[in-house]
């Protein structure tokens, strides 16, 4: 039977302040295990998850701020998310679904009857669950899952288009005895693909080969290679759980490696650019924190423009050149689920039966829904990048960051005092490019795959003279004078993104381009220029 009541947010309230970032805490009655902060029937606004074996409890978000009470009996669930919970719309029928990751296997809860009752699946393999995702780990288009197992290699499940998985193991996260506690997908080179960062740990806070961090990189044809010794990230230390974000707002994705035993500290490691990792901790600040846990996650709390790190319960206050500042206990402990709790632009939490509702400041902000077309309808594996007077500042919509708390899917940027954002880019995991121009700030937009994408033919410009033309492998630029920095896209003439990186010594080499006609657009997040070449 189905329980409807209407959550009225008129409790009494305590506040957790801290310098420029604090919460005012309201309790909610929430039945179970507290797992998530997402929206859960399509209306982009974020929701409150609890589970139980036999419950699944959500608080339904009003366009108010107010919240409905609804409890969805389900079957007695084999597997509880006693570990980790992950929530996605992996059979696209536009109600999450939701994946409990256990500690003797993993059951999906498959939601039917536009998300009134939920259908069990269970797998029968033994998985001692750690932390799962959703993740098109194939890229044909439809969600599958990622499970890290705790004492044996990893598993995940493919999904065959119609929501319905293959189990696989090992591959990805495959050590004998596992040691997997952390799985989280990026794109860590910006080659368009997810690779996979696993944190790491051993039993009995033992340190050797079980407990180095792993790096797979995808190589674009469903092949993936463990790369953390040779780009700088195998950290043979005890860590949970990983936070990656662009700390310094250059266009990749650097890391935060979370300590879970007193024994190591905490590290960040900046992405260089090049495929490598330096360790930058004693400069950072980041020291200055000296509690160990399991959970990290990456989000702008103060909108100020810069990406700040939650690590168990504490900030690390982005100062915008690569320091931090600690606001210690600025949240419960173990960070809980976080997203927009009232749909005011800003990133509030929920734990131990509370709303922690952010106190909020002038600061501006935008956020963005992704709909997938011929990428997953949730658009996981986006890289979603604005352009404004701060700079240029990415994301990417993921499905498990921390270890056990699933999370908002909604992609949030903070703005500072800018009001507009100059350009909007969104790369799907399809390939293609959705660009919006002059976009206001305080907003939610969404945006559906290819419905935005502009006409490179409107931009394309004459003085930029690239050659030979056509070419069979070297393209070679000239008036550059007015850009700094710049970064190359080809795209394909359906608007396809083909290729993309930093410009390297006015060259760019296509030569593994299929012969054929080709869009180049060269950028800096102030200047773009767009001409059409043919790859003999």
């Amino acid at each position: 039977m189905k329980k409807i009541t209407t959550l009225i947010v008129l409790f009494a309230v305590f506040k957790i302040s801290t310098a420029q970032v604090s919460f005012t805490a309201v309790p909610v009655a929430t039945n179970g295990a507290e797992r998530a902060v997402v929206d859960m029937n399509g209306d982009f606004l974020d929701d409150i998850v609890s589970i139980t074996a036999t419950n699944i409890q959500i608080f339904y978000q009003q366009a108010d701020g107010s919240f409905v009470e609804t409890n969805i009996t389900t079957t007695a669930a084999d597997n509880t998310p006693s570990w980790s919970l992950a929530a996605a719309d992996y059979d696209r029928d536009g109600y999450t679904d939701l994946l409990y990751g256990g500690g003797n296997g993993v059951t999906f809860m498959r939601s039917k009857n536009n998300g009134t009752m939920y259908e069990e699946i269970t797998f029968p393999e033994y998985v001692f669950s750690q932390r799962s995702n959703f993740v098109d780990i194939n890229n044909d288009g439809h969600l599958d899952a990622f499970v890290c197992h705790d004492v044996a290699p990893s598993v995940y499940y493919i999904n065959d288009g119609t929501g319905n998985f293959t189990f696989y193991q090992g591959d990805i996260g495959d050590f004998e005895t596992g040691g997997n506690y952390g799985s989280i997908w990026i794109d860590y080179d910006n080659d368009g693909d997810m690779d996979c960062f696993i944190a790491k740990c051993n039993v009995n806070g033992d340190v050797n080969e079980r407990s180095e961090n792993q790096l797979f990189e995808n190589d674009g044809a469903g092949n993936f290679v463990e790369v953390g010794d040779a780009v700088g990230l195998k950290d043979n230390m005890q860590t949970w759980s990983a936070t990656w974000a662009d700390f310094d707002n250059d266009g990749y994705l650097d890391v935060f490696i979370g300590s879970s035993d007193s024994n190591f500290t905490h590290k960040l490691n900046r992405n260089n650019g090049d495929g490598t990792f330096t360790d930058i901790s004693a400069s950072t600040g980041i020291h200055a924190l000296t509690t160990t846990g399991i959970e990290n996650c990456s989000y702008d709390f103060n909108n100020d423009g810069y990406i700040d790190i939650a690590s168990n319960g504490n900030i690390l206050l982005n100062n915008g050149d690569l320091t931090f500042t600690l606001i210690p206990n600025a949240l419960p402990n173990n960070n809980g689920s976080l997203g927009d709790l009232n749909n005011d632009g800003f990133i509030d939490a929920f734990s131990v039966g509370h709303i922690y509702y952010n106190d909020t400041n002038a600061n501006n902000w935008i956020t963005i829904n992704t709909v997938g077309v011929e990428s997953n309808i949730n658009g996981i594996g986006a890289r979603v990048s604005i352009t404004s007077n701060l700079g240029t500042q990415i994301r990417e919509v993921r499905s498990g960051q921390g270890f056990k708390y699933m999370s908002t899917l909604n992609t949030h940027f903070g703005l500072g005092a800018d009001t507009e954002i100059a350009t909007l880019t969104i790369t799907w995991p399809s390939g293609i490019v959705d660009t919006l121009e002059d976009v206001s700030a305080n907003q939610v937009i969404t945006v559906v795959e290819g419905s935005t994408v502009l006409s490179l033919e409107d931009y394309m410009v004459s003085d930029l003279v690239l050659y030979p033309n056509p070419t069979e492998a070297i393209l070679n630029l000239n008036n550059l004078d007015e850009f700094s920095n710049p970064t190359y896209t080809i795209f394909d003439l359906q608007g396809k993104q083909i290729m993309h990186s930093q410009v390297g010594a006015n060259t760019i080499n296509v030569e593994k381009l299929q012969a054929g006609s080709y869009i180049l657009k060269i950028e800096d997040g102030i200047t773009t220029k767009t001409q059409q070449f043919i790859k003999k």
